[in-house]
């Protein structure tokens, strides 16, 4: 998810019913209710114990949990993911934050060769259910070290689910292991946002829009901005990935834009497009238009010319509209 501002606290804090939250608000809820329901649940991680997290996300959960079940690792991303897979075979339920997405790649190694492949190397004798929690992408002014938006490294990897919310609905229903009233207005209590399943975010008849994160808000406002009728599918989940959505929409449409943040070259875009070209080739009325982040780190002087925004997402609306 894209790094976000300190939250305020919720509207209100019925035990029942809906309360409008942000995103951070609404995570804060999801690993509340899960440290309420299961004893086996617990979350670590840098500054997320007393100081309730950079983005205040686990905010005020030590002091309700006490400190075993919430708590600061040291400053070592392989450490702290090593010792939650650990925590998973074990029979915990461990929920890891990793401050900034640029910070995951010390414990990459223990997320590709360790956490996704134990069922598979033990026979299903053992696994490690455990989540990975991270901000990506700008917004900030994070520059290179804070912004970068590194998805595709994990859909690569079998054994691994990858979710990324753009609303805080999805955010607390896909967080916890939880139907759709307004996107933020997050119901109180536990319930299911099924994996591998898109939403309609803006429906249209003229070109389909797959975006996932911030950039589903960016399609929507393009969209309206250009004048173009698109349809924005919110992917919600890379992997698994709601090809039956997407196959729906681009065959009623028969033409087709990707927008993600993260570099152009092998980013998850690309995948999308080979599914595209897999299944609806024979519909497609132009070529598929891609818009992306460059091919450099993410600049901090010029985070807004590298930034996919609205002005070049119509750009791409109106090409594939012209082809």
């Amino acid at each position: 998810m894209n790094a976000p501002s300190k939250p305020k606290h919720a509207a209100s804090a019925h035990e029942t019913g809906t309360t409008k939250m942000n995103m951070i608000q609404a995570i804060n809820s999801a690993m509340d209710v899960m440290l309420g329901r299961d004893p086996n649940v617990l979350i670590y991680g840098e500054d997320v114990g007393y100081f309730g997290g950079v983005f205040n996300a686990t905010e005020g959960l030590q002091k309700k949990y006490g400190l075993n079940r919430c708590f600061d690792a040291p400053i070592a991303e392989a450490g702290l993911i090593g010792t939650a897979v650990g925590m998973g075979a074990y029979g915990l339920r461990p929920c890891v934050e990793i401050q900034f997405a640029d910070y995951i790649y010390p414990g990459y190694d223990q997320i590709v060769s360790e956490a996704a492949r134990l069922r598979y190397r033990s026979a299903g004798d053992f696994w490690c259910p455990l989540t990975i929690r991270t901000p990506y992408g700008g917004g900030i002014f994070g520059g290179q070290t804070h912004s970068q938006s590194p998805e595709a490294l994990f859909t690569h990897v079998a054994g691994l689910k990858v979710l990324i919310p753009s609303t805080p609905y999805d955010a607390k229903g896909l967080l916890t292991p939880w139907q759709k009233i307004e996107d933020n207005n997050v119901p109180n209590g536990h319930y299911v946002v099924p994996l591998g399943k898109a939403r309609i975010a803006r429906p249209g008849n003229e070109v389909t829009v797959l975006a996932y994160g911030t950039m589903v808000h960016v399609a929507v406002a393009s969209a309206e901005q250009a004048g173009v009728d698109a349809e924005v599918i919110d992917l919600r989940t890379l992997v698994p990935v709601d090809i039956d959505a997407i196959v729906t929409s681009v065959k009623k449409t028969g033409r087709c834009v990707v927008v993600h943040e993260a570099t152009r070259t092998s980013g998850f875009g690309a995948e999308l497009i080979a599914l595209i070209q897999e299944h609806c080739f024979y519909h497609l009325e132009a070529p598929i238009e891609r818009v992306t982040g460059w091919d450099t780190p993410y600049p901090h002087a010029f985070e807004w010319e590298y930034f996919p925004g609205p002005a070049r997402v119509g750009a791409a609306l109106k090409r594939v509209m012209e082809a």
